[in-house]
């Protein structure tokens, strides 16, 4: 499928449109993978222009059915999404101890109660915290941004008794992982 039809319907300055208004009747699929790494894979070929991706990914949402689409008002193309569709790339604490995340996509979000972590399974097999962003997709923490933020850490207990390693931040305990050798995630 050309992208160019659909990028034309998008806004050049990359702002987040209202998605969640939109309701196109035509619907198609398209060759497009989001690979767990990052990487933006069209038609078998590594998408290599990163404000085409960022313009892309201000109208991707997850569907009620779990399914990942590309959204303009008269158009909706599906598309396969390996893992969480985001990566954490930076986090910085606040002067008042808020810590920020900063996505690939250059989203940039408060670690808070509205964007908890929660540990999940990647498709490796890994316990890692993901983060919900928007319209129903979550960014995983980048391999260094969770060891960075591991060495900020400080034991808790979760809700259902296990012990955890975590960030407190937004008046919310946010996990990064499990201790004792626990690996099971959620």
């Amino acid at each position: 499928m050309d992208l160019e039809p659909l990028v034309a319907r998008i806004d050049p300055e990359g702002e987040i449109p209202p998605l969640g208004d939109w309701h196109p009747e035509h619907a198609g699929e398209m060759d497009l993978v989001i690979a767990a790494d990052g990487r933006w894979i069209h038609e078998g070929t590594v998408m290599s222009r990163p404000r085409l991706v960022r313009l892309l990914s201000t109208i991707l949402r997850r569907e009620a059915d779990g399914r990942y689409a590309l959204v303009t008002p008269v158009e909706k193309q599906l598309i396969h999404v390996e893992d969480c569709p985001f990566l954490v790339v930076d986090a910085e604490p606040d002067a008042d101890g808020l810590w920020w995340l900063t996505t690939n996509m250059g989203d940039r979000l408060t670690l808070d109660a509205d964007h908890p972590f929660t540990l999940s399974q990647t498709p490796a097999g890994e316990c890692v915290p993901e983060v919900p962003v928007r319209f129903g997709l979550a960014a995983r923490l980048g391999r260094n941004v969770f060891y960075r933020l591991v060495e900020e850490a400080v034991p808790f207990t979760l809700d259902d008794g296990r012990d955890a390693l975590g960030l407190h931040s937004g008046g919310v305990w946010h996990p990064l992982g499990l201790v004792d050798g626990e690996t099971a995630c959620g």
